[in-house]
């Protein structure tokens, strides 16, 4: 530590970090709590960098008792977990608000990377307290979260290939979707995929024998009602339908195939990972609270504590979770105008489950149903219904989470709406 900098740690000045990444390197500013630029370096993205930078922090007073935090436009990557290590506070700002900040330094709309880094450091120094440091969630949770996330991205993946498939045997195979898109699971089933890459064209459909569809059939994985299945699929196949001309017909079935090796590679990868996302949701110890709530099951409480984490202090009540999904409305008043509306900018990922969870969980908590009716009749269309429901059991599974407790129906929901749903059951 040079004397300047030992001058000023000693004298007690606050220091505030902000690093502008990239891809290949790294602009880190320090500045005291005075405004004035302590420090800047640029940094490579590698191991070596790493360690620079921690020098470079430790250098002006970074200690583990009392580290300086630090403010980047990214959650992610690898320095970002560098620096979460001990108990550094690192802040994750919005693009949009670095951007406007960076306006208050001047209007002449100039922009560099080493300025970016002073303005984020300049960011914590003024308005610390309005912005929120990553969670300090557990090694458990995190991996959770990562499962999670890498297994919806792969359902969602698998549904936009699905979609693409239909939309394709639309144009020139109607027979595999009057064979297949009735049945539960659709284009995503693996008997259905089996047939498919054995006759990607309706010409080569209809000249498959029943043994070769069996054949296709417990390849799948199939074992029981393939005779009958195989019959079926036959008779479909064999039926009169509008054709495209032959070659027309074989292009089509060679861009099928290709779509079906994709669709193979994410349906397996969706199975994949949600036997990891299980695995590691069960170890968790927040996992038995989650499922005794009801609509809720492995999966899709999993996404739950993906997105929640596990950082008990993350909320401060329950309203912060609420604001965070986005299922708390939202009051705009200016004058004499007064707007209450839905929430625009939200977890978008945890409001997807949260309304995946709310609507099962009609089905399996009679309370969660009497709600649900009851602001049907009050006028709410069916997604703001849902969303008032959501934004209740949000307020239940935070009450549980925060005090180790399980749901229990009897407390959840008011006792007279309960056993009026009973009775008249």
């Amino acid at each position: 530590m040079t004397g300047e900098n030992r001058q000023c740690w000693e004298s007690g000045l606050k220091i505030f970090c902000g690093i502008d990444w990239a891809e290949s390197h790294h602009d880190v500013a320090l500045v005291d709590d005075s405004g004035s630029l302590v420090a800047k370096r640029r940094i490579s993205d590698d191991a070596a960098g790493y360690r620079l930078l921690l020098d470079l922090l430790a250098e002006h007073g970074d200690t583990e008792t009392a580290p300086i935090p630090v403010a980047i436009e990214t959650s992610h990557g690898l320095l970002v977990a560098v620096l979460r290590t001990g108990r550094r506070q690192v802040f994750a700002i919005n693009p949009l608000a670095a951007a406007r900040y960076r306006d208050r330094h001047g209007v002449s709309r100039k922009k560099s990377d080493p300025g970016d880094a002073l303005v984020l450091a300049n960011i914590l120094r003024t308005d610390l307290p309005m912005h929120r440091p990553l969670p300090a969630d557990s090694d458990q949770g995190r991996a959770v979260t990562v499962l999670a996330r890498a297994q919806q991205d792969a359902v969602w993946n698998r549904q936009q290939l699905g979609n693409q498939i239909r939309s394709l045997l639309r144009e020139y195979y109607p027979a595999a979707l009057e064979a297949f898109q009735s049945k539960a699971g659709g284009l995503a089933r693996p008997d259905t995929r089996a047939v498919l890459t054995a006759a990607p064209t309706p010409a080569r459909a209809a000249k498959l024998s029943l043994t070769q569809l069996r054949a296709a059939l417990k390849r799948a994985g199939r074992t029981r009602g393939i005779d009958a299945e195989a019959e079926r699929l036959r008779e479909v196949f064999r039926a009169e339908h509008t054709r495209h001309p032959d070659a027309v017909e074989a292009a089509f079935g060679h861009q099928l195939a290709a779509l079906l090796k994709q669709f193979d590679a994410a349906c397996q990868a969706g199975d994949d990972l949600a036997e990891a996302v299980e695995a590691a949701f069960r170890e968790h110890p927040d996992a038995e609270v989650y499922l005794s709530f009801p609509g809720l099951g492995v999966q899709l409480g999993a996404r739950l504590l993906a997105e929640i984490g596990d950082d008990r202090t993350r909320f401060a009540d329950a309203r912060g979770l609420k604001a965070y999904a986005g299922s708390a409305p939202i009051t705009r008043a200016s004058g004499k105008k007064s707007y209450v509306g839905r929430r625009m900018v939200k977890n978008n990922r945890l409001m997807h489950a949260g309304f995946l969870w709310a609507f099962s969980s009609l089905t399996a908590s009679p309370g969660a149903d009497a709600h649900y009716r009851r602001r049907r009749e009050h006028g709410d269309w069916h997604a703001g219904a849902q969303r008032n429901l959501l934004n209740r059991l949000l307020g239940q599974l935070f009450h549980c989470l925060q005090n180790r407790q399980l749901f229990d129906e009897n407390h959840a929901f008011t006792s007279s709406v309960t056993s009026s749903i009973t009775a008249a059951a």
